[in-house]
């Protein structure tokens, strides 16, 4: 199970990459491990400003940090398969700019990740 230590967990099974001001946000590769085949990603919710833990899409519900939504990856739309295949690299679902920095501070560190899915 591949858990970079460079990037935050929720228990939700995103992952967030803070990149300055904006962070990229997608599903763990447990989550498209446990969800199998990702077929089709539906997100709809750029330059909208979404609260913590509000839905952004779906894949399944999928949560993440507060922030304005500044670019949905369009890849995946035509190939959802980036998800399964690069869920830290190119089959990221959003970019965001992060409203409340302490907000970061309420995930989990790659630790405490592998700790929460045994």
């Amino acid at each position: 199970m591949n858990i970079p230590s460079n990037l935050r967990y929720t228990k939700e099974h995103e992952w967030i990459r803070v990149e300055g001001e904006v962070a990229y946000v997608g599903i763990t590769d447990y989550a498209q491990s446990e969800l199998g085949e990702i077929v089709f990603v539906d997100i709809n919710t750029e330059g909208e400003t979404l609260a913590q833990n509000e839905v952004f899409g779906s894949v399944e519900a999928v949560k993440t940090v507060e922030g304005e939504v500044l670019e949905i990856n369009e890849s995946i739309n035509d190939q959802p398969e980036l998800v399964n295949n690069d869920p830290y690299g190119e089959g990221w679902m959003i970019k965001i700019r992060v409203v409340s920095a302490a907000e970061l501070d309420t995930l989990m560190d790659a630790e405490a990740y592998k700790e929460f899915i045994g």
